[in-house]
């Protein structure tokens, strides 16, 4: 179970154009079908369909589809502390 603060950080890294859905898979278990299902359960209707039509095709996403050059999808000062 995720607490809030994981909710919401996942609710955001999801929002960020260039954080993979791997860096979400890699910090918090959660694959791409995984996040889907969280952002529809949380989130207006409205909302998660806004969402779906701004990461769906958006290469830099994924990884494998990124562009060359883009090899980080933070920066460092991005972080926040994560709950345990």
């Amino acid at each position: 179970m995720l607490s809030a603060q994981d909710t919401s950080r996942i609710i955001e890294m999801a929002w960020e154009d260039r954080t993979p859905f791997e860096a979400i898979e890699h910090l918090y278990g959660l694959n791409e079908s995984a996040v889907i299902k969280l952002m529809r359960s949380t989130m207006k209707p409205g909302s998660f369909k806004l969402w779906r039509t701004r990461v769906t095709g958006r290469k830099t996403k994924h990884l494998k589809l990124r562009p060359e050059g883009v090899d980080r999808g933070y920066c460092p000062t991005q972080y926040k502390p994560r709950s345990k």
